[in-house]
């Protein structure tokens, strides 16, 4: 995407900040999802997310709170090779992959349907268009996290508010990403993945209970 979701590998702050504002540390964590879905993490980035767990709370019992410990978890214990060894085999595919990220496979049963022209439509609004170098289509998870993280953290109020970010959530992504985890817990090799994936559950159903209060 252009501006600040340009780029996805610039698009992650340093994991594991404290004290953020809330709606930055929202942003963060719609890029940090978008990261992972957009290419396996690399060694600097899962040395981040171990480095976190000294400044979590070992008490904390929540269901987001504990997601992320998971997720630490096999940050510390698994090297980049087997992440990427895992995405590969996964959804990565020359025909369909064991698991599709794209959001119009599962509501519209196929990829390229209604629902990426709809998506295309909603960034055309925003003044955003896919950069050169992204080569999933607007409908693939990662894609539409950076268009949050825009929504959330961008500097043009006419475009990232509140009431973009409720109608855009609402329309693109709540309707699938339930199924996308599941998608992902119901293969059992799925490993490394399976933590993203509950985390992933968790942060949405935060947003949705969040965007219902409005």
């Amino acid at each position: 995407m252009t501006d600040s979701t340009n780029a996805k590998e610039n698009s992650v702050t340093e994991v594991g900040e404290v004290g953020l504002p809330e709606d930055l540390a929202r942003a963060d964590l719609y890029g940090l999802i978008a990261r992972l879905f957009h290419l396996p993490p690399d060694q600097t980035l899962l040395d981040q997310i171990a480095a976190t767990a000294d400044q979590q709370d070992a008490a904390d019992s929540a269901p987001l709170a504990k997601a992320w410990m998971d997720l630490v978890e096999v940050a510390k214990n698994n090297p980049a090779k087997a992440w990427h060894d895992e995405f590969d085999l996964n959804f990565v595919s020359v025909g369909k992959p064991n698991v599709v990220l794209n959001g119009s496979f599962y509501m519209a049963g196929h990829l390229n349907e209604r629902p990426l022209v709809n998506i295309r439509r909603a960034l055309e609004e925003f003044g955003l268009e896919a950069s050169e170098e992204v080569t999933e289509t607007e409908d693939h998870i990662s894609a539409l996290c950076e268009v949050m993280r825009y929504l959330i953290a961008g500097d043009d109020v006419e475009v990232s508010n509140l009431a973009n970010q409720r109608v855009f959530f609402n329309e693109h992504i709540r309707p699938w990403y339930d199924d996308l985890c599941n998608a992902i817990e119901d293969i059992p090799e799925m490993h490394l993945y399976r933590p993203i994936a509950v985390l992933t559950r968790e942060f949405m159903a935060i947003e949705g209970q969040s965007f219902d209060m409005i």
